[in-house]
């Protein structure tokens, strides 16, 4: 049997005669979607495959189609005749230009074998004369396809294409399925002794000629082990033990290229140290020698490595080439992206392509040195200028460790001095491009979350002009929902709705805290300004920010001040949590801090308004009783309507506190969201927030009074709803209950709350229950608290507000978390900004959505 073997990331062309089997062969080698027909496209453009006239716009269509194809990396097969040079030649630059291999499968079959198939077939219309002259451009395009630019050229004929096998093979460039960990080492450039030292710090068992790690580490070489330095042949001979033994990979470095080059015999400059590792060769045996060029000339690229997550490269990468092959991906891995300048010093001016890049994939590379390893949008470069008197520097992944060794002495005199890289642009500038139009953020727990366009420019316009500066900005939190809708009479909202969602939701043990009727704040805090420089890259002499839920700050002139009172306050966080920096999530009181011009013209007028004439209405409406007029109905609505209003004053005074400056101002933190060396601090159980932040002792911050329910105790449940009560009737706004412990359900595509959700074929029954998403907090609020939600009447209209829609305030509730959650999770990670703001401004952005705000 035959077999023909293609590679996964491919252009494959078919080319034969028509009649020669190529949509047979296509149907039974590859995938529906993977086939892209000349016939299909003719017939989407004139409803007649065979209509010869719609020919140009139907190749114009199959090439756009291959194109897109291509673009987003998927193997595409081309089912067409492709006998003559000129179409085959169209297909090849279309590869080239998507940076993709080129296959092509001739399927050669004898003109009688074309004619018959074509004259059992009504459809073609056409002559045998058409056949006879496909079959000589054919016979003529055998002898040189091979030089048409095609990876390889299959030619098929007679049985062999019946029982050929095709197969798909990996780029060699693919190595996702090695998952590490790894120990990624920067350019050696023939530093043999710091290389052992370096080894030997990160725990390797080093030999004259190879090394392990007793933990089965592996480790990636980022290329230029040779030139310059003093021991060209040692650090080939210890890498090519390790590579040989499988304990290492190695990519290739523009100094191996030109030695290879060299040993060859072919013309080279002999400059930047080339002439060292020339001299040190000449002094090995020949056999050595010989197995040193073979090994330098058959290293790649680039790897992709631990499920396409981590990429290495000598010079790095940019997203677009990740895992393809051609000429311009390979230079680019080799020499990096260049602006066609020089320097003073007569080298290469480079592109700082790290700061556009925004793939997921983490690139670690090397080639120009740094004094200092630097993270920059997922990037790093190790090489920190070992054979120049620097550093010789490891990247520990999956930990995100740099390890590194000092050089024994300077062996080599840069030409150019080591200097820091410059970013082309500040770090605190965003691109609009990373969230403009509209997105799909992927999320951890919560799948993938669409954002739409309109309501990122809605978000767009509060982040451009009211923001915090961004480099703060790292968290927005969700809205919340309330609970399904109480029966109880005279209730809207009750915990007992509450207990019960999060018991049908898996909950088994719920924390109620006290509601503060506050505004919702961030606080993000360092211990120093030299700590909020080296955490945040912020280095103006501040040390922190605390800004509302949609990101803008609380108090213009009053921020840094208040920011102060609060590191001064949390000193005992510094020592507890071993941390330099901690962003908390709070209530800011009281109301009336922030909500001032909100109360005076929405609320205080209402109030104003019914104090003024309900009680005079009642005085005419009883004197017309007294006059025997029958008004007593309107009589009694209007003391109501007097009693609520007085009653709705009273709920929103309660929340009005004098504020002069930031005398007044209190702080109530209830979660800690991130700080130093946590991976996120929200996965702790609630029981540990409220007692390290119970820390802190100052009349600056107020504690969250709280308790814990057991939901399968009656007894546990009903003191609860005891202490709510309490809480609402002394005029608390009222309580949010959450699962006591961190547990999400991970969903990778996730409808929203409420949606019909149905899977692929053979994913789960259809009637089988979809794990529920538990709300990550249910607000329960007083009866007298809703009066300022609802309106003064409200008591008078719950038959009509029972009737409310909450599943639209709890989807966005769940996709919220989940976004800050995720935000959280890339701050901790170590992800670049735009990356934490990409999920900090879908936050935003969805709460443009249309949802009752009185919810």
């Amino acid at each position: 049997m035959t077999e023909v073997s293609v590679p996964e990331l491919s252009l494959v062309v078919l080319v034969g005669v028509s009649g020669s089997g190529k949509s047979t062969f296509a149907a039974r080698h590859f995938a529906p979607t993977q086939v892209v027909s000349s016939d299909f496209c003719r017939g989407l453009v004139s409803d007649d495959e065979n209509d010869q006239t719609a020919t140009s716009e139907a190749f114009d269509l199959l090439h756009h189609i291959v194109g897109v194809r291509l673009r987003r990396g998927l193997l595409t097969v081309v089912d067409a005749t492709n006998v003559q040079w000129e179409a085959r030649k169209r297909l090849i630059e279309l590869a080239r230009s998507h940076d993709v291999l080129a296959d092509a499968i001739v399927l050669d079959v004898p003109e009688e074998v074309a004619r018959a198939r074509n004259a059992a077939r009504p459809d073609r219309a056409f002559g045998p004369h058409v056949i006879t002259r496909q079959r000589r451009e054919l016979r003529r395009s055998l002898s040189k396809i091979s030089r048409d630019g095609f990876r390889r050229v299959h030619v098929l004929s007679g049985d062999e294409i019946d029982d050929v096998t095709v197969t798909r093979e990996k780029a060699w460039t693919d190595r996702t399925h090695l998952t590490g960990p790894f120990d990624v080492i920067g350019d050696v450039h023939g530093c043999r002794a710091e290389l052992e030292s370096l080894l030997t710090r990160l725990g390797w068992e080093v030999g004259p000629e190879g090394a392990v790690h007793p933990e089965g580490r592996t480790a990636v070489f980022v290329g230029d082990l040779v030139d310059r330095g003093p021991d060209t042949p040692g650090v080939l001979r210890l890498v090519m033990g390790m590579v040989a033994a499988g304990t290492a990979l190695c990519v290739s470095g523009n100094h191996e290229r030109k030695l290879v080059r060299a040993l060859d015999g072919r013309k080279v400059r002999v400059a930047h140290g080339l002439e060292r590792s020339l001299e040190q060769l000449d002094a090995e045996p020949a056999e050595f020698r010989a197995a040193a060029r073979t090994f330098m000339d058959g290293l790649i690229s680039h790897y992709r490595l631990d499920g396409g997550r981590l990429l290495v490269a000598h010079a790095g990468l940019k997203e677009a080439y990740h895992g393809r092959a051609s000429a311009r991906v390979r230079s680019f891995a080799l020499y990096g992206d260049t602006t066609g300048e020089t320097d003073e010093y007569g080298l290469p001016v480079r592109y700082p392509w790290a700061d556009d890049y925004r793939g997921r994939a983490m690139v670690v590379y090397g080639h120009t040195p740094v004094p200092e390893p630097e993270w920059v949008n997922n990037t790093i470069c190790l090489d920190t200028g070992a054979v120049f008197g620097g550093r010789l520097t490891a990247l520990r992944y999956p930990e995100r460790e740099l390890v590194s060794v000092p050089a024994e002495q300077v062996w080599y005199e840069p030409v150019r001095p080591l200097t820091a890289r410059t970013p082309a642009r500040d770090p605190g500038v965003l691109d609009i491009g990373d969230v403009d139009g509209t997105r799909f953020v992927e999320t951890r727990f919560g799948g993938r979350i669409r954002i739409a366009e309109e309501n990122s420019r809605a978000a767009l316009e509060i982040m451009s002009r009211f923001a915090v500066d961004p480099r703060w900005l790292v968290y927005l939190p969700p809205t919340m929902a309330p609970p399904e809708t109480s029966t109880l009479d005279g209730y809207l909202e009750h915990p007992a709705e509450a207990f019960e969602e999060l018991a049908r939701a898996g909950v088994t043990r719920v924390v109620c805290e006290e509601k503060h009727m506050g505004s919702r704040a961030i606080a993000v805090l360092a211990r120093t300004p030299e700590a909020a420089a080296r955490r945040f890259g912020i280095a103006d002499g501040t040390a922190g920010s605390v800004y509302t839920r949609t990101g803008r700050p609380f108090f213009d002139t009053r921020t840094p001040e208040l920011v102060d009172r609060l590191r001064e306050a949390c000193a005992p966080l510094w020592e507890a949590l071993d941390t330099d920096w901690v962003a908390l999530d709070c209530e800011l009181l009281p109301w009336s801090a922030k909500a001032e011009g909100l109360i005076r013209d929405q609320y205080a007028s209402v109030g104003a308004a019914a104090r003024a004439s309900l009680p005079a209405a009642v005085a005419m409406l009883e004197t017309a009783a007294e006059r025997g007029l029958d008004v007593g109905a309107l009589l009694d609505r209007t003391r109501r309507r007097a009693h609520n209003a007085a009653l709705f004053r009273d709920a929103y005074a309660r929340y009005c506190g004098p504020v002069s400056g930031l005398d007044g101002v209190r702080l109530a933190p209830f979660q800690i969201l991130a700080c130093e060396g946590r991976a996120t601090a929200v996965d702790e159980p609630h029981e540990w927030h409220l007692k390290t932040l119970g820390l802190i002792d100052s009349p600056l911050v107020t504690p969250t009074r709280h308790r814990f329910v057991d939901l399968g105790v009656p007894e546990e449940r009903d003191a609860a709803v005891a202490w709510w009560t309490d809480l609402t009737e002394a005029g608390g706004e009222g309580m949010v209950v959450k699962p006591a412990s961190f547990t999400p359900v991970p969903v990778t595509g996730a409808p929203p709350a409420g949606a019909r959700e149905a899977g692929p074929a053979g994913e789960r029954p259809q009637d089988a229950p979809r794990p529920v998403r538990a709300q990550p907090g249910v607000k329960v609020r007083g009866r007298e608290y809703l009066r300022i939600v609802y309106g003064p009447d409200y008591t008078e209209s719950l038959g009509l507000l029972r009737r409310r829609f909450t599943g639209r305030k709890r989807s966005l509730a769940l996709r919220e978390h989940a976004l800050g959650l995720e935000a959280l999770a890339r701050l901790a990670e170590g992800e670049p900004l735009w990356r934490v703001h990409e999920a900090v401004f879908a936050v935003l952005a969805l709460e443009s959505e249309p949802v009752d705000p009185r919810l």
